[in-house]
């Protein structure tokens, strides 16, 4: 083996100065960065809201939810209550966004760009979104409770990856990558349900309005408009449109992240290039000149455009929805009375069977089919056993089932369903939280004897 050569000497770049406060922040970021750190953070969360719900403060708990909130700019205006206005028609439109921006990445550059890999998460997905949702109507059909069969369809993100990161090394990166992509395009699935199910009389002149906006979006792309503020103003404005049209505004969230862009405008080369021009530049100039500052204003140019707009704002929001706005999304829509009576509705059964049941089921069956037929294989070091407990663990449907279970029973007339649904949400999730892990532990323990 040879030597390599050492390095040529030079000076060595002085350390970047950290503030104080960096002592305190980096156990933060490094918390935020724990795959599984999400998953507690919303657990706990939901724990709490059980517990609210069932105590003494529960009228009060329930009453805050409920506080009227009122926007109003001259003559234009939109009212509701805080749960469901700012919460759900609000703050869930960024986790949707971020969705979106999840979905491009994975059809751009990740498993969804190639279609045989692609396959296999998108057959499970399709037979994942099916049987819950056969399961659930084989119970309700013809029963008030029919309306909820979209509730047990998607699978969350969060736990999914939570608990399999709790496994380590001893679980497949494969199957890791499957199980994110089947939940990425489980939300797709579920975001056109509520585009196309749970949209009411449409507002055509709002609807018009917001396809405006989209194309001033996509134009304002193609031409290079890089301001983040110019986009997020146009963002709100496009949100408020879909939310007067009668569509459900979080659909606007999804297509603003499909118009992303994934380019970057200053390549590695351009990069480094003009990071050596700076700095020859920057020797000679004495700090706090207008050239001074002309090179840094052009440094912070081609760092920033050396990441593409749709890395910078999914790095940038993904802390912000997976340790706020998905907890209190938690905190306002988890909260439900744990009448044990409550554990034998028939929506609460339909739901909880749906995910338990149906969803490993239709994966495992969608995915035999299309590996039997040779569309497709199962990831290296993935076998049907492991699959299964991956399976199994797409059953946890928590965040997506609440939001749509909230979209399914609406108002005081269905508040029974949808108290029902919540509890069979929770206590499907619970179970495929369990067995799933259950069936990863056992096929794990036997390869290792």
């Amino acid at each position: 083996m040879t030597d390599h050569a050492p390095a040529a000497a030079g000076p060595n770049p002085l350390p970047v100065p950290r503030p104080p406060v960096e002592r305190w922040l980096t156990p933060v970021r490094q918390f935020l960065h724990v795959e599984s750190a999400s998953g507690v953070v919303l657990l706990a969360c939901t724990v709490l809201a059980l517990v609210l719900a069932n105590s003494p403060a529960a009228g009060a708990f329930a009453a805050f939810w409920h506080t009227h909130v009122e926007f109003a700019v001259g003559g234009f205006h939109i009212s509701g209550e805080l749960g469901h206005l700012v919460i759900n028609d609000g703050l869930m439109v960024v986790f949707f966004f971020v969705v979106g921006l999840e979905i491009k990445r994975e059809v751009v550059y990740g498993e969804l760009r190639e279609p045989r890999k692609a396959l296999l998460p998108v057959v499970a997905a399709v037979g994942g979104m099916v049987a819950p949702a056969c399961v659930y109507l084989a119970l309700q059909w013809g029963q008030p409770g029919q309306r909820g069969w979209a509730v047990p369809m998607a699978t969350d993100i969060a736990f999914v990856v939570g608990i399999l990161a709790l496994f380590g090394r001893r679980v497949p990166l494969g199957l890791k990558v499957v199980m994110l992509s089947l939940a990425i395009v489980d939300d797709l699935g579920a975001v056109l349900v509520i585009a196309f199910v749970f949209t009411g009389s449409l507002a055509w002149g709002w609807l018009g309005a917001a396809a405006a906006g989209l194309a001033l979006i996509y134009a304002m792309n193609r031409v290079g408009v890089r301001s983040v503020g110019v986009y997020t103003l146009a963002g709100i404005a496009t949100w408020l449109a879909v939310y007067k049209s009668g569509v459900h505004p979080t659909v606007a969230g999804v297509l603003l992240g499909f118009l992303t862009p994934t380019q970057v405008w200053v390549g590695a080369d351009a990069l480094l290039g003009a990071l050596d021009a700076s700095r020859a530049r920057l020797d000679n100039h004495t700090p706090h000149t207008p050239r001074w500052h002309g090179d840094l204003d052009q440094l912070r140019f081609v760092a920033r455009e050396a990441s593409s707009p749709l890395h910078r704002l999914e790095a940038a929001l993904h802390p912000w929805v997976a340790f706020a706005i998905m907890p209190v999304f938690a905190l306002a829509n988890a909260g439900v009375p744990l009448d044990p009576a409550a554990l034998g509705d028939p929506v609460a059964v339909a739901v909880a069977l749906g995910l338990v049941i149906g969803k490993p089921l239709g994966i495992l069956l969608a995915c035999a089919v299309a590996v039997r037929l040779g569309l497709t294989k199962l990831p290296d070091g993935v076998d049907w056993p492991l699959f299964a407990g991956g399976a199994c663990l797409g059953g946890i449907g928590f965040t997506m089932a609440l939001f749509v279970n909230g979209l399914a029973f609406p108002g005081a007339e269905y508040a029974t369903a949808e108290a029902a649904g919540k509890v069979g949400t929770l206590l499907g999730s619970l179970v495929s939280s369990v067995l799933g892990a259950a069936v990863l532990l056992v096929v794990i323990w036997r390869r290792r004897g």
